[in-house]
């Protein structure tokens, strides 16, 4: 049961990642306000781990003026429907350059449900071909290092490692025994 009734909609805001929306809303009171939603595609999101050492990329994040360490993560926008077992082992060579022969779905997660429809699809993925990197030019300046579990926990642990997407899919993988 919807507790929240849509009355219109806009768009303010659009390109070829997002589009942000204000809903005109009423709720189960009668009161009326605006609601503003983020609408992304979906995206995935890989835990790469060979030898006990998990495969993690860094990267300029502009919205917060910094680099971080991350799982390898995204989306394929000019496809939008593609599988999201696809993207992922398209986006795992692509930002690291390992071809994954064994790949197991998670479980799926929304970024922010509170703003966005934005949601991700987990993969643990293992047992790894060496092929080449082939970054977006989005990706510019994006490296790749691999870290023992304790020293990935380690960056959790002390902040090294602020990536929300990535500190839950760890916490759901290692909640399901995969790591």
């Amino acid at each position: 049961m919807a507790e929240i009734k849509k009355l219109a909609s806009k768009v303010v805001y659009k390109n070829k990642w997002m589009t942000v929306r204000e809903d005109e809303i009423q709720r189960v009171s009668g009161a009326k306000s605006i609601y503003g939603v983020v609408d992304k595609s979906n995206f995935v999101v890989i835990i790469p781990v060979e030898n006990g050492r998990i495969h993690l990329v860094e990267q300029y994040r502009y919205p917060v003026g910094g680099r971080y360490w991350e799982f390898p993560q995204g989306s394929w926008e000019e496809k939008p429907n593609a599988d999201p077992k696809d993207v992922a082992l398209g986006e795992l060579r692509e930002e690291t350059g390992h071809i994954a022969n064994n790949i197991e779905h998670i479980g799926f997660l929304y970024q922010g449900y509170g703003y966005s429809s934005q949601g991700y699809h987990i993969y643990f993925a293992t047992d790894f071909t060496k092929s080449e990197m082939e970054l977006d030019e989005e990706e510019e300046g994006l490296i790749t290092a691999s870290f023992s579990i304790q020293e990935f926990e380690d960056m959790l642990l002390n902040g090294q490692i602020k990536d929300a997407t990535t500190a839950a899919a760890y916490g759901l993988a290692k909640l399901k025994g995969f790591v």
